[in-house]
């Protein structure tokens, strides 16, 4: 019998200054979706976080790893996990699905010596649609950002979660996400501060969760301006400005994604 589907956010710290002090933890996502157990961005830190959280999660027992980009913040466990997947059956397990640039190039983050530890490596394109097992997800457009780098939708039951992960805001990326029951947010600035940095802001998330009208959204991945002014505070701040729910997730949060419990 499958356990009810769940995310767990495992770190919320994102962006470099927040991530090399270890102001939060830095590690990923653990996903729960339809019988499958999915590790989505893997930052620094993610097999120990794994290792350390309760009830601890099994890095054994993935069945796939997802990185939305190559950034370090988001991909530097990769290699480690893909290790310790192949560790107790010795066969190849587990896929990888990573944009282009991971797995290929100069830039690519991930070892060749661990390409015939997986099962499959599947390359991500935007707007395109992907399975795992009964499992059905998709991209975004490509995100404002400086290495290929795609938002993802998970389309459960009843319920479209959605993870907008790091991007400078554009009206473009709305129709992507479009009837998201739950959105997760990307936010590691306060405020705007100039046009080569491409991240959201606040006022981005404002205006984002205003037009799309999430059941839920979420804020997460924190820089240090997001972390000096409390994000918890903002979510509130968020909350009773649009009318919409807003979270600001913690180290170790888990969302139960049963659809009676939202």
């Amino acid at each position: 019998m499958h356990m009810p589907p769940y995310i767990k956010f495992l770190g919320t710290a994102g962006a470099r200054f927040a991530v090399a002090r270890q102001l939060r933890s830095s590690a990923g996502v653990f996903l729960h979706l339809n019988g499958k157990n999915i590790m989505l961005d893997p930052g620094p830190g993610t097999l120990q976080r794994m290792a350390g959280t309760k009830p601890k999660l099994d890095v054994t027992e993935l069945d796939a790893i997802i990185l939305t980009h190559a950034h370090i913040d988001h991909s530097n466990d990769v290699n480690i996990l893909i290790d310790g997947m192949h560790t107790r059956r010795g066969a190849s397990k587990g896929i990888l699905f990573a944009p282009r640039e991971c797995v290929h190039g100069e830039n690519s983050i991930l070892f060749n010596y661990l390409k015939g530890y997986l099962s499959d490596i599947v390359i991500l394109e935007e707007t395109s649609h992907y399975e795992l097992g009964d499992l059905d997800f998709a991209t975004s457009v490509r995100h404002h950002h400086a290495v290929e780098t795609y938002g993802l939708s998970f389309f459960l039951d009843d319920l479209k979660l959605s993870f907008m992960v790091d991007t400078k805001y554009n009206v473009d990326l709305l129709p992507s996400y479009q009837n998201s029951d739950i959105l997760v947010m990307n936010v590691v600035m306060k405020d705007y501060i100039r046009a080569n940095i491409m991240h959201l802001c606040i006022d981005d998330v404002k205006e984002i969760i205003t037009q799309l009208h999430p059941k839920i959204a979420v804020i997460t991945h924190f820089g240090v301006s997001m972390l000096t002014a409390r994000p918890e505070q903002i979510a509130q701040d968020l909350s009773r400005e649009t009318g919409i729910k807003v979270i600001a997730a913690t180290d170790d949060m888990a969302i139960d994604l049963d659809t009676n419990n939202l």
